[in-house]
């Protein structure tokens, strides 16, 4: 490994090993119990609450570590109707001919529609962008690397740390979402990537039984 650039003593906590195994089962049965929820109330969320969040997300690793994203939290109920609006003009037009016949199928089990009032109802929408690039500090232009898995990581650390707050979330991709960028007044270099939908379930809030249906382990991972 070069040397070339500074460099620092790891900071690392090992953990007994008789507590590992029980720790990631642990941790693995709480991120099982996330469901996506399309029915929210509109009760408040503390903002510290979405800051740490995005705090986890903006540590996820990159590529280079150029870090390619930034988050849009929007509270704001005339922005978050703004949105629901523009996305719900995509969405008719998706569900209306848009779509392909088999697109159409594999969405039906989950009785979505064109109406998303979740993007209104919820205290907030987490708007993810992902950089295609940067600039040095020299101005320059910088160019990002594996932009797409970098983002999609930073998303799962968002989305694991607000389950373990206690919040309901939806991922919501509306196409095209050209729109975000420019409700949200962004700069020419960033495309909108999701939009992460949380707050607490509505009480009458139920889940598809279809998306309970996991495929199972063993047809999931291999060992070799």
């Amino acid at each position: 490994m070069s040397n070339d650039f500074p460099h620092r003593p790891l900071e690392f906590l090992p953990v007994p090993g008789a507590e590992m195994t029980p720790r990631a089962r642990a941790f693995a049965d709480e991120l099982m119990r996330r469901r996506t929820v399309r029915e929210f109330s509109d009760r408040r969320v503390d903002r510290a609450i979405i800051e740490a969040a995005i705090d986890a997300a903006r540590h996820a690793p990159s590529g280079t570590n150029h870090q390619p994203w930034h988050f849009v939290a929007v509270s704001d109920p005339v922005v978050r109707a703004r949105v629901r609006e523009a996305a719900e003009v995509e969405e008719k037009a998706f569900y209306d001919g848009k779509a392909t016949e088999e697109w159409l199928r594999a969405l039906k089990p989950l009785g979505t529609d064109w109406r998303k009032p979740f993007l209104e109802t919820a205290p907030w929408l987490i708007v993810v962008f992902a950089q295609q690039w940067g600039n040095w500090p020299d101005g320059s232009r910088k160019k990002n690397y594996y932009v797409p898995e970098s983002v999609g990581i930073a998303c799962g650390f968002l989305l694991a740390t607000l389950h373990h707050a206690g919040l309901a979330t939806l991922t919501h991709t509306p196409n095209p979402m050209g729109f975000l960028g420019t409700l949200l007044g962004r700069p020419r270099n960033e495309k909108a990537y999701m939009i992460v939908v949380a707050g607490h379930p509505a009480p009458d809030a139920v889940v598809p039984l279809h998306a309970l249906a996991k495929r199972p382990f063993d047809e999931v991972a291999t060992f070799v």
